[in-house]
């Protein structure tokens, strides 16, 4: 069995520390979907806007710039080792800017993908440009792909239907950045909204479905996975980063909570209408019967 830093009590959220190519080398197993929300490799001394002040653009050394062949080389390396864990129906979403997404993309031909969206994530309340010497920078892309040119992905086209007033749903989602009550256990620096995560799980997965996040981060894909009856393997380096993932999970132990960041989603539209006492039933009540079958799951 391959060590966790941490498993919630129904082992539907699992944490494992280390890089995730090599970590990923250490198993087999095929996952329905994968979110990776990768280096951007933006932070090179420029300033941006947060919280009402001026700030070094400065996420971490991970961050850092490098050269269009040694982005290639990284991003080929870890989308492979994604590639050899996922399903043969299984599709892989994977968010960028400008810096990172064309490099992204050329990897996922490389390795044989079939590129089905390039969602535009407009972000409704984005920081102002402080230059005032070009356009706001207000988007990020998610890429949308599934492992085989041949086998059929799975689509939820009548929720997202649904969910978008009974009209085709495109490819530009219009979403607001992080809240401060998705910060309750700390700050990351490239934190997704809960409401992206949510919305991108419904579309793409069943309940009881395997999700694996390859730059886990401060956890978000798993938290939304949790709360939507799926799966989740988180694999992260950072110490600091796994502390926050744990602290909330444990937070959706409280049925107040979950219900809370349920109705959050609800009231954005992101998720469908919950039964009440489906809502407030404890985790290990909704998801045990899925769990149980953990022969086979090297983590479990």
């Amino acid at each position: 069995m391959i060590p966790s830093f941490y498993k919630s009590p129904n082992r539907d959220f699992t944490l494992l520390q280390g890089d995730c190519v090599e970590t990923l080398s250490k198993f087999q197993f095929g996952f329905d979907m994968v979110f990776a929300d990768p280096p951007y490799f933006l932070s090179g001394g420029g300033i941006s806007y947060q919280s009402g002040h001026v700030v070094c653009v400065d996420k971490g050394d991970w961050d850092k710039p490098k050269t269009p062949e040694e982005m290639d080389q990284f991003n080929y390396r870890w989308i492979k080792a994604c590639y050899d864990h996922m399903k043969p129906d299984a599709t892989i979403w994977i968010s960028g800017t400008y810096h990172n997404i064309f490099s992204v993309q050329q990897q996922l031909i490389k390795l044989g993908f079939k590129i089905l969206n390039v969602i535009t994530w407009a972000k409704t309340n984005p920081p102002p440009n402080i230059s005032c010497r070009y356009f706001t920078y207000s988007t990020e892309f998610i890429i949308w792909a599934r492992k085989s040119l041949k086998v059929p992905h799975y689509y939820n086209y009548d929720l997202m239907r649904h969910l978008n007033g009974d009209k085709q749903m495109t490819d530009v989602w219009r979403l607001p950045a992080i809240a401060k009550w998705e910060k309750s256990c700390g700050k990351h620096p490239t934190q997704k909204p809960l409401a992206l995560l949510a919305r991108i799980i419904l579309a793409s997965t069943k309940p009881g479905a395997w999700i694996l996040d390859p730059f886990s981060g401060s956890g978000t894909t798993g938290i939304a996975a949790s709360l939507l009856d799926r799966r989740y393997l988180g694999l992260e380096i950072e110490q600091e980063y796994l502390e926050m993932s744990r602290a909330r999970r444990e937070e959706l132990e409280s049925s107040a909570t979950r219900h809370d960041y349920l109705h959050r989603l609800e009231k954005a539209g992101v998720v469908p209408m919950q039964d009440d006492l489906f809502a407030l039933k404890a985790p290990a009540d909704r998801v045990r019967e899925e769990v149980d079958d953990s022969y086979g799951v090297p983590w479990l």
